[in-house]
């Protein structure tokens, strides 16, 4: 299957959303529930698997392009948007949580992009869905995020989104960078990408990094994102009251009112 070329603009500052064009004839895959909108012209199809070529045909096939999509995390399904109508129309994919969608041209980037399980956002039809796995089974099951990575294979436009700001760092031949681990948003097919112990037991216990960092190493090209999901996800869920009621963030009072003498007080328990 060819793969369609699209037209897009990428549009907002901290929550962006991308905005893709198609001819008539034309379709994007998208992951489940990345949809913003659509023009009335844009049909609609749930496949099973990522809906390329490339997953083979038949009953097998399917079930291994879908198989890898659940091993990465992600549905066993994808959407297609296909432009049903006589003129161009638009379909718009809204990126998960603040940060930066990145349009990755796969053709300029030797066919193929490594990125991490949930940094797909929507690509042109035809783009491929894969697994990427680690060379070092033993270290990878203990890494946590950049273990299980997706591949992304085709020369087409495929969008992802990166949490936070962007940081795109060329790695020469022999050059190494190291990371916490889900901060390596993707990466070019080139970059040799291990995940290490970080080898003092004493920095991993009491440094908070962690006990494992990811090592890219060069020749190639990298993508950092300074807030990875996981990280939002456990400040939000430390932030957030474990009892119920409510949290007085910034007042001197705040672990008081929140269920201490002065809630209990206000509460009329003053027995």
């Amino acid at each position: 299957m060819a793969m369609d070329v699209v037209d897009y603009e990428i549009k907002g500052s901290e929550m962006q959303f991308v905005e893709v064009e198609l001819d008539p004839g034309e379709a994007a895959i998208g992951e489940a529930g990345s949809m913003m909108f659509m023009e009335a012209g844009i049909g609609m199809d749930t496949v099973f698997g990522d809906g390329s070529a490339n997953q083979g045909s038949g009953l097998f096939g399917k079930l291994l392009g879908a198989g890898k999509r659940l091993v990465t995390g992600e549905s066993l399904f994808t959407t297609v948007y296909t432009n049903n109508a006589r003129a161009k129309q638009r379909v718009a994919f809204a990126a998960p949580y603040p940060g930066k969608i990145l349009a990755m041209d796969l053709r300029q980037l030797g066919g193929m992009l490594i990125c991490q399980k949930d940094a797909f956002l929507c690509a042109a039809r035809g783009v491929s869905l894969g697994i990427f796995l680690q060379r070092k089974l033993g270290v990878g099951f203990f890494g946590g995020e950049g273990f299980i990575m997706q591949k992304l294979e085709g020369d087409g436009l495929a969008f992802v989104h990166a949490g936070g700001s962007i940081v795109k760092r060329e790695l020469q031949a022999g050059e190494t960078l190291f990371s916490d681990t889900g901060c390596v948003v993707a990466m070019t097919s080139s970059i040799n990408f291990e995940i290490q112990f970080v080898g003092k037991i004493k920095t991993a216990l009491f440094g908070g990094e962690g006990l494992f960092f990811a090592k890219c190493t060069g020749p190639g090209t990298v993508w950092l994102q300074s807030l990875p999901f996981s990280r939002l996800a456990s400040r939000v869920f430390a932030a957030a009251p474990q009892r119920g009621g409510s949290r007085e963030e910034g007042s001197v009072l705040g672990g008081m009112v929140g269920g201490g003498l002065l809630g209990g007080i206000l509460g009329g328990d003053d027995e």
